[in-house]
């Protein structure tokens, strides 16, 4: 199927890739590894007068310092921003070990973008000061009328910073609709980075926000329900992610009970299809689990403090969740001409380890959906795992 897949996409014109979606936004895809290849491809695919920003993903399996240097030669004066991924979402559904690239018309978008480096030390105040510009220069590069505001972030995924960071930016953000993604490494957890000033960046954040007269909906989605069982978070170390207890016992061997699996058939996949979660008001927010640790404790991708209650969730079929999501955007909005989504990389596992990962393609790129696989989204300043989060943009009337 794989195969198939790929030789399907290898054929597709290159007018494919440069498809504009709907006013405003031009998509490209590359799938060359070669910096200046790739730059080229980009280039000739995107640039026009009126371009005034790009965004892209990349696998970051790529040479990231050459590449970055090849795309800021490649777009001159044009701003990026952007980041590396657990998998990319093109005009084709899911992908991996390419770079997809969406270039904004400054007619119908105006977007301006900062770097936040040094996550451990950032302030309210300084954010604010950040925002406040950001509007600005958003509106400055906007040439069309009117419009409203959304914001975007992209944060290193490896960074245990997002709770503190995003809490922040929420704050200066005020009343500004916001979502985001955690970058990714396809799924090595080693190094994540973010894009900015021309160059890639660990332990970094990009906040990039868009002006527009088009509508738009920030959203959030999942495809879980409670199936009741309660654990409780008995020992933890908040700073490491790491739960060493679950009703006072070893956190693996309660959540291995739990789930009805011994301890060594514990994975990624386990983890995908038996997440945790914290109730907040009516809300479920997952607690996605990490990886198991050689003492017997589990890591999570998401905050985790003694005291919590974690309730065992299970998944309903996330292609008709999914289904529902659209239809509600469509119904909302129209037909969305775009929609940038942040989908968790645990959401891509599942569809993989059940054999609907064509099918979740071909309804993604139905949607017209843009993106990446995360390692944890963002939605309003919360930070969570396993949604699919992003923004639909409809047609300007």
């Amino acid at each position: 199927m794989a195969q198939s897949r790929d030789k399907a996409l290898s054929r597709l014109p290159l007018e494919y890739s440069r498809l504009p979606l709907e006013q405003g936004v031009r998509i490209a895809v590359s799938r060359s590894h070669d910096p200046q290849q790739v730059a080229q491809e980009l280039r000739q695919a995107l640039m026009h007068p009126d371009l005034g920003f790009v965004l892209f993903f990349v696998s970051a399996e790529y040479p990231l310092e050459p590449l970055g240097e090849a795309l800021s030669a490649a777009f001159d004066e044009t701003p990026l921003a952007g980041c590396t991924t657990a998998g990319e979402i093109t005009p084709a559904g899911y992908e991996r070990g390419c770079i997809v690239a969406m270039g904004f018309d400054c007619r119908h978008f105006g977007v301006a973008a900062t770097l936040i480096d040094e996550l451990d030390s950032v302030t309210l105040e300084a954010a604010q000061r950040r925002v406040d510009s950001l509007v600005q220069e958003a509106r400055r590069r906007f040439s069309g009328n009117g419009g409203e505001t959304f914001a975007l972030t992209l944060l290193d995924g490896l960074s245990a910073s997002e709770e503190q960071v995003l809490a922040i930016l929420d704050a200066a953000l005020g009343g500004i609709p916001s979502f985001g993604g955690s970058a990714g490494d396809d799924n090595h957890l080693a190094h994540t980075h973010v894009f900015a000033g021309e160059r890639f960046h660990s332990d970094a954040a990009v906040v990039v926000l868009i002006t527009t007269h088009h509508p738009f909906e920030v959203f959030s989605a999942h495809h879980l329900v409670s199936r009741g069982e309660k654990l409780v978070v008995t020992q933890a170390d908040p700073s490491a992610r790491r739960v060493v207890e679950l009703n006072a016992l070893p956190a693996v061997e309660e959540y291995a009970r739990l789930v009805g699996l011994p301890v060594e058939a514990l994975n990624e996949g386990v983890f995908a299809r038996h997440p945790l979660a914290v109730k907040l008001g009516d809300a479920w927010f997952v607690r996605s689990i990490q990886s198991v640790n050689d003492d017997g404790s589990l890591s999570f991708y998401c905050a985790v403090e003694t005291g919590i209650v974690l309730t065992a969730m299970q998944a309903v079929s996330q292609l008709d969740a999914l289904d529902e999501t659209m239809a509600g955007l469509e119904a909302r909005l129209g037909r969305p001409g775009l929609i940038i989504g942040c989908d968790c990389f645990l959401r891509r596992l599942e569809l993989e380890s059940l054999g609907l990962i064509e099918e979740g393609s071909q309804r993604l790129a139905a949607a017209r959906v843009i993106g990446f696989n995360t390692y944890g989204e963002q939605h309003h300043g919360m930070h969570v795992n396993q949604t699919f989060t992003g923004v639909a943009i409809g047609l300007a009337q």
